[in-house]
């Protein structure tokens, strides 16, 4: 059996109206992706995409999810981020922008990653609450990123 090596690509989604991020989800993402690479590579990114392109993870509260490729298809994949404007969820066209944060090896070095990541934007964004609610559900929508539910996922790949 031949192992490929993967690539996570740590990605945000960045939207004009952030209550819409609820709207997201793993296959609305992961279709606008695949034809964000199509169209920047033609035939040849389309094919990259069946190959091991997949949504590991995707927060609807913070935007934030984990892409897995293999590593000698990465670059395509995160070249094409830019040309997402828009997902299509629920029968909503939702205007937005992919970013990407980080490219690690493995989850484990995205999620250490995005703890310092997080703590900054919570640094950010607490001096801008209103009230001590808002500032309990920053801190709850920034956090929510569970370690132990993407380890799980990472050794359920090995296993396979």
């Amino acid at each position: 059996m031949v192992r490929f090596k993967s690539r996570y690509l740590l990605c945000e989604v960045r939207m004009s109206d952030p209550p819409s991020l609820q709207l997201l989800d793993d296959r609305s993402v992961f279709t606008a992706l695949r034809n964000a690479v199509s169209r920047a590579h033609g035939d040849y990114g389309a094919g990259v995409c069946g190959l091991s392109f997949a949504v590991k993870y995707l927060n609807a509260r913070t935007g934030v999810l984990f892409l897995r490729c293999r590593k000698s298809h990465y670059r395509l994949i995160w070249s094409a981020l830019p040309f997402v404007s828009s997902l299509e969820s629920r029968g909503q066209r939702l205007p937005c922008a992919v970013d990407c944060l980080h490219v690690g090896g493995t989850i484990r070095t995205c999620q250490k990653f995005l703890i310092r990541y997080n703590a900054r934007q919570i640094q950010r964004l607490l001096p801008q609450c209103r009230s001590e609610e808002e500032c309990v559900e920053v801190r709850r929508a920034v956090m929510s990123c569970s370690l132990k539910e993407l380890e799980e996922e990472e050794e359920d790949e090995e296993v396979c």
